[in-house]
């Protein structure tokens, strides 16, 4: 097999990220419609990813948040997000850009996307000072949830995606370590195909 000089790879994943920063532009233009919400898994040490040091040392490798009842200031770019969340009742403002995104799921019509990141973040990139966090209600709880395979197939499971940001939100003001995925598959796109 000859060598893939048009790095159909890099194209296709390119393409892929336009259709969330389409979905995430206009969320952020008109809010989330009917039922959607998504879930979506970045690499915290990716270039350009800006987060508070607290959720860094929390985080150090990758994040899950949950874009659905309790999120604020979503803004869109050609580059990035940027979003307020709140984490252990503590507001902070997200940057995230695309290519820092690993998964993108929307779990009310059983849509996923996986991409591979590339270009983690050096020491001499770390320039963040801490002013990301926002005044807000105190009473507004944020939502993070852990999205992994299911043992038995391999498949992202969410069929009980509704119940897990009630969960999620729970567990986050109890539990001081993130929950890690063991085993993590990657899934080929064929597997979500209706046949």
């Amino acid at each position: 097999m000859s060598e893939d000089l048009i790095r159909y790879d890099i194209l296709a994943q390119d393409a892929l990220r336009g259709v969330v920063k389409t979905v995430l532009t206009e969320v952020a233009r008109t809010g989330l419609p009917g039922e959607h919400h998504f879930y979506i898994t970045f690499n915290t040490q990716a270039q350009g990813v800006r987060i508070s040091p607290r959720l860094l040392e929390k985080y150090p490798d990758d994040m899950t948040i949950v874009l659905q009842h309790q999120f604020w200031d979503l803004q869109a770019n050609e580059q990035a997000i940027e979003i307020g969340l709140s984490f252990d009742g503590i507001p902070e403002k997200l940057y995230i850009p695309y290519t820092a995104i690993i998964t993108f799921i929307d779990p009310s019509v059983h849509f996923s996307l996986q991409f591979e990141v590339t270009g983690e973040m050096d020491e001499d990139d770390e320039d963040f000072d801490g002013e990301m966090l926002i005044p807000i209600d105190e009473n507004d709880d944020g939502v993070i949830a852990v999205i992994a395979p299911s043992e038995e197939t391999g498949d992202l499971d969410t069929s009980d995606a509704t119940d897990i940001d009630e969960e999620a939100a729970n567990e986050s003001e109890d539990d001081s370590k993130p929950a890690k995925p063991e085993g993590a598959e990657v899934v080929s796109l064929d597997s979500f195909r209706k046949k």
